[in-house]
């Protein structure tokens, strides 16, 4: 299925015909329109200048339309009964949760349910979030992660109460671990010791406090290498739920990769050690997390209540998974780096940033999220899905533009040489959103796919003798005669005659319209660009399941480029008023190309890409108008 074709619109209806006792109001509305159309012939061969013609300008709308009320997501279901446990009362005064990425990779459309989760059950109830980077693990973590995480929790409209590390809390960190020593809660294992993951004794398990304290501070101190040494809970190893089962609580990363803001430390609290002590630093009321972590919520409790500190209150809901693609990091890394894809942003993927400079809107990430409501289990929905919901939101928030992806010339042989008349189109389906005008000349460009050198019964777009409707344009056109370009064979330009009535005749009314765009040197028209339109990166629904590993599943048509493309005039004006809406994070519009957004009439939602510049227009295709990819 070509991803440009048009879909095609259907037959204007017919005025219905006048009942007798309506004839009076019959024959004024003709009277009307007869007047109409004389004023416009008598000014065919001299426009009126553009500032006679008065458009209106173009009005975003206040704020976007979502699928479901905004909030659903917190007042039934999972979130409300999580609430329900703890509410606000004097000794929860005030809801606070936290949001805890790891710094060492780019967000992906799976954590836009976690920002969502977080950042929204806090304002909801009137609370507040903090950012919390999960730095402690050396291996991979990289400023730019940091600064990409900051930038996509903005992107999507929430503001962190503030930012925190885990690193921050290492000194806090250190001294309850030394108390739980103390507590015969936690011990020194050293080279000899049996190594993680068993169900029974240690032979340092018994070690005298004392000894495990000694050995602890030389672990802080530099004396044992990376796997040499190590702090472990004392739990119950009789338990079945293998995270009682002694986990450790610090270890001795490999190599000289120490964080910046542990560089005193020489050892590094694990993720168990640290995420329920840090919840408790900060007084966290709510840690919500996904289900894998569900096991782990017993070490959590376990530590807290060990150690007699505040006790949060974890609980876990499903993650968000997309089908048909990869979200892995590893398999991401791969992709880049074999050349598949562009970088990390490359619009086929689904990391946030790659969703964002393909141009879906912020708004319609939350809505998809919150449509899909929040329970524990685990949620795999279909890009298709994700499309509609994008298609959705698009359809009542950005303007319309007409867009020609594989130009064909169309010359209608009866203007004269140099007709020029501005033809005034709303930005929208009527002129809620504005209006302004694009020049109709002698001269215009239509979808090479609205001609047929050959007719049939079924089709209703262009094609010798046939009419058709140019959108907004005051007559149709009938294609008379067409010329092929002698070396390939292919139609290169089709006459046409205009069919504007005589006087007292009635305008032809064609089956069909479409869409074209005007050459008018006069007005800049039309303005030239190349479009990207993707398709799904990967055949099947499960890449990592192909026998040949994920990338013998890669689409080799995953990417379809038009570089002859053309836009009409009023994609000007929707350059300097994006984005639609004004949306929070979206930030200047120069700096960040992707709120540009638009939909092509009869194509596809296009949004400017971050590789345009002021001689080239770049548009990467958003999603379609219909649902192409579920039926593909």
């Amino acid at each position: 299925m070509d991803p440009a074709k048009p879909v095609d619109l259907p037959e204007r209806p017919k005025e219905a015909e006048a009942e007798p006792k309506q004839s009076k109001a019959a024959k004024k509305k003709e009277e009307k329109k007869k007047a109409k159309a004389e004023a416009k012939a008598n000014n065919a061969n001299n426009p009126r200048p553009p500032k006679e013609d008065k458009p209106k300008p173009a009005k975003a709308p206040k704020e976007a339309v979502a699928p479901r009320d905004p909030d659903a997501m917190f007042k039934v279901g999972f979130l409300n009964d999580v609430y329900n446990e703890r509410p606000l009362s004097d000794t929860v005064p005030k809801i606070r949760t936290r949001f805890p990425p790891e710094p060492n990779g780019y967000l992906h459309i799976g954590h836009s349910k976690a920002i969502a989760v977080n950042f929204g059950f806090a304002r909801y109830h009137g609370g507040e979030c903090i950012l919390r980077f999960d730095d402690t693990n050396p291996e991979g973590e990289e400023e730019r992660y940091y600064d990409a995480i900051r930038d996509i929790v903005a992107w999507l409209g929430f503001t962190p109460v503030r930012e925190t590390h885990a690193s921050d809390n290492f000194d806090r960190l250190y001294e309850l671990s030394e108390e739980l020593i103390r507590r015969d809660g936690a011990y020194g294992e050293t080279a000899g010791g049996q190594r993680g993951g068993q169900r029974f004794s240690c032979s340092h398990r018994t070690r005298p406090i004392e000894e495990s304290l000694a050995e602890f501070r030389a672990m802080r101190d530099g004396k044992y290498k990376a796997g040499e040494a190590a702090l472990r809970m004392k739990q119950d190893i009789s338990n079945p739920n293998p995270m009682l089962w002694d986990i450790f609580a610090w270890r001795i990363p490999e190599g000289d990769k120490q964080h910046l803001r542990a560089s005193k430390y020489k050892m590094f609290p694990t993720y168990d050690m640290a995420h329920g002590l840090c919840d408790s630093i900060e007084g966290i009321t709510h840690s919500l997390c996904t289900t894998e972590f569900e096991l782990s919520r017993v070490s959590y409790e376990w530590l807290n209540e060990k150690l007699d500190v505040y006790r949060p209150m974890q609980r876990e809901y499903g993650r968000l998974n997309i089908t048909g693609t990869v979200l892995s990091k590893r398999k991401i890394i791969q992709l880049v780096k074999e050349g598949h894809v562009r970088d990390w942003d490359d619009p086929r993927l689904y990391t946030l940033i790659a969703l964002r400079r393909r141009g879906v809107p912020p708004g319609a990430i939350l809505a998809f999220v919150n449509d899909l409501g929040v329970t524990k289990a685990v949620t795999n929905v279909q890009v298709a899905k994700f499309e509609q919901t994008v298609r959705q939101y698009l359809e009542t928030t950005v303007p319309r533009l007409m867009v020609v992806t594989e130009p064909l010339k169309v010359i209608i042989d009866d203007l004269p040489d140099g007709y020029e008349e501005l033809v005034e189109v709303p930005f929208g389906k009527d002129d809620t959103f504005g209006t302004h005008t694009v020049p109709f000349t002698k001269t215009v460009y239509i979808e090479r796919s609205d001609f047929r050198e050959v007719d049939s019964p079924d089709y209703f777009r262009l094609a010798p003798g046939k009419t058709v409707g140019l959108l907004k344009a005051p007559y149709p056109i009938t294609a008379t005669s067409f010329e092929k370009d002698p070396a390939t064979g292919i139609v290169s330009v089709v006459h046409a005659k205009y069919e504007k009535p005589a006087e007292g005749e009635t305008a032809k009314r064609p089956k069909t319209f479409i869409h074209w765009v005007g050459e008018s040197a006069k007005h800049n028209s039309p303005i030239r660009a190349e479009i990207r339109a993707f398709n799904s990166l990967f055949k099947s629904e499960d890449p990592s399941s192909h026998p040949g590993g994920f990338l013998k599943d890669i689409n080799p048509d995953s990417e379809e480029i038009y570089k002859d493309a053309m836009i009409e005039t009023g994609f000007e004006e929707i350059r300097r008023t994006a984005p639609w809406p004004k949306a929070a994070g979206e930030g200047d519009v120069e700096s960040n190309q992707h709120c540009i957004r638009f939909q092509g009439m009869r194509i596809a939602y296009f949004a400017v890409d971050r590789e345009s510049t002021p001689d080239k227009v770049i548009l990467n295709r958003i999603v379609t108008l219909k649902d192409t990819q579920g039926k593909n």
